[in-house]
């Protein structure tokens, strides 16, 4: 396939990403709060696009992703916080989604940040930050993963009757408490592995990581899982598909971008290696279960 064929696909990939985005956030924001005549939703969505695009223009020149997992980061805070002015007076059930999402894209995005800027790079975009259009690919659907994710959160914010403090409330808060954890915990056990020169060439499976074999998605699917199920109360009509959120993220980390790549980057690694055999044999994929002991014959 030529360059100029692929460069075409790409821009036709990125046209359906932005219709996708927008259409989903135009009719899912149809029942909550309006600035204009617009859906806030709506504003949130165009905004993720733009930061995006805007990032998007000197990292094309410069051929670097560096600053890809920062900006994702910075479009859930910018999201975010545009649904908060746009809004109007926000309750407590609106304050804390907020602070929520912000906790959260704070602290994975300064992981994220700290750990690309100690490797140098990221080799999933190494066939891609050549190709201007291919890369605004990556650019673009990271907008629109932004919108998907946080899709419950904007919705619970944006609600014209956010409601009380209700169970639904406490079951999410408390969903969502434990996929923080979990979530960082895993990522600094992670990185206190690979720091350990000792540890060179080999595979973690220690600490979460001998309950499964990512739990740190695990707990970043269980977090937007706990902000899905508060947002439940508020949501009618087109609403609903906000729904779409922890499906989203459940899909694109077991499908797409999260375990397939990690597992055929390990296999390729640690495929013959008979201890990582037995690693995969015996720790769950993704959802966490108390290592099992070794069996002791008489």
């Amino acid at each position: 396939m030529t360059n100029a064929k692929r460069s075409l696909i790409s821009m036709v990939i990125v046209l359906i990403v932005t219709v996708l985005g927008l259409a989903f956030s135009w009719f899912a924001g149809t029942g909550g709060a309006q600035w204009n005549g617009y859906p806030v939703l709506y504003l949130c969505a165009l905004v993720a696009f733009a930061v995006n695009w805007l990032a998007y223009i000197p990292s094309a020149l410069a051929r670097t992703e560096k600053y890809y997992d920062f900006v994702g980061s910075l479009t859930y805070l910018a999201v975010i916080t545009t649904a908060v002015i746009l809004s109007g007076p926000l309750e407590i059930k609106a304050i804390i989604a907020a602070v929520m999402v912000a906790i959260w894209c704070i602290r994975l995005g300064s992981f994220l940040f700290i750990r690309i800027q100690q490797s140098g790079h990221d080799s999933r975009f190494d066939q891609i930050k050549v190709n201007p259009a291919r890369f605004l690919v990556a650019w673009s659907l990271q907008a629109l993963w932004a919108i998907f994710t946080a899709a419950a959160a904007l919705a619970i914010i944006t609600a014209a009757d956010r409601g009380t403090l209700d169970l639904f409330f406490w079951i999410g808060t408390l969903v969502w408490a434990g996929g923080f954890a979990i979530e960082t915990i895993a990522d600094r056990q992670k990185h206190a592995f690979r720091k350990n020169p000792g540890n060179t060439g080999r595979f973690i499976q220690s600490g979460l990581w001998a309950w499964s074999q990512h739990p740190n998605y695990f707990g970043e699917i269980m977090l937007w899982t706990g902000i899905t199920i508060i947002a439940l109360p508020l949501l009618s009509g087109w609403g609903w598909l906000v729904l779409l959120s922890p499906i989203f993220v459940t899909l694109l980390l077991t499908k797409v971008s999260g375990i397939p790549l990690l597992d055929k980057s390990a296999k390729n690694r640690w495929g013959d290696d008979p201890a990582y055999q037995e690693y995969r044999r015996k720790t769950p994929i993704l959802v966490p279960r108390p290592p099992r002991q070794p069996s002791h014959r008489a």
